[in-house]
């Protein structure tokens, strides 16, 4: 008979019940409406992306696509990325402009293990730093947490990429390690750098993310008051 003060030790139990799939529904928020991606939005994809801007086509290093040489051609992988379940991506269209400006997605969705990674992330210029960007990544964060009962929320990145990984730990995902030559990108071997955010943590970064997102906390010329880390460390002190 096994001696229980020598068993192995073993991970928590948890609800093994499947996890839904994330719904091709449209998402509002206080400053962006996320909006399931489709061909229509290329138009003013394209003209977000401002292609042949140094800045602009900046955007893209990280990624494994783009940037795009001609509006036909975007609007081709906006289309087959639309089709996807896995990643199903959103448009991000700003309440300030109106114009869809950037895209984002779930993926990586493993509804058995409760474990859902939002990834896949094209800011253009006009969106980046802005709290639309910050919302926008909230919102499918708290889709993912809160109304489908994922367990664990994941973000990877080039190791490189310093402003995604400067993204990640603004909201307050936590380094995990990183995959050494993992994967090849554009003809280069890339090294993956890993986060997550888990159960017992999401409560207090949802409730950080809601309190800087409040319109209060920003001044007229629109800067926040408080950032998100101190907001976030406030109420992990308190």
């Amino acid at each position: 008979m096994p001696d229980p003060l020598n068993a192995p030790p073993v991970g928590p139990e948890v609800d093994p019940t499947p996890r839904a799939l994330p719904g091709r529904v449209p998402i509002r928020g206080q400053y962006v409406v996320l909006e399931p991606l489709h061909r229509r939005h290329a138009a003013e994809l394209w003209l977000a992306a401002k292609a042949g801007d140094p800045a602009a086509d900046a955007s893209w290093t990280y990624l494994s696509y783009g940037p795009f040489p001609s509006a036909k051609a975007l609007a081709t992988f906006v289309a087959d990325i639309a089709a996807n379940h896995d990643p199903m991506a959103w448009a991000i269209r700003p309440v300030s402009t109106g114009l869809a400006s950037g895209w984002i997605t779930l993926m990586d969705i493993q509804p058995r293990n409760a474990a859902i990674e939002i990834g896949n992330i094209w800011f253009s210029p006009v969106l980046q730093r802005t709290r639309a960007a910050t919302e926008a990544m909230f919102l499918l964060l708290r889709m993912a947490a809160d109304d489908l009962g994922y367990r664990r929320l994941q973000w990877k990145c080039d190791a490189l990429n310093a402003p995604s990984r400067r993204a990640a730990e603004r909201l307050g995902f936590t380094y995990e390690g990183t995959l050494r030559a993992d994967r090849v990108v554009k003809g280069r071997q890339r090294s993956s750098a890993y986060f997550s955010i888990v159960e017992d943590e999401w409560a207090l970064r949802r409730q950080a993310m809601q309190a800087w997102l409040d319109p209060a906390n920003f001044e007229q010329n629109g800067n926040a008051l408080r950032g998100l880390g101190d907001i976030r460390a406030a109420l992990e002190a308190s």
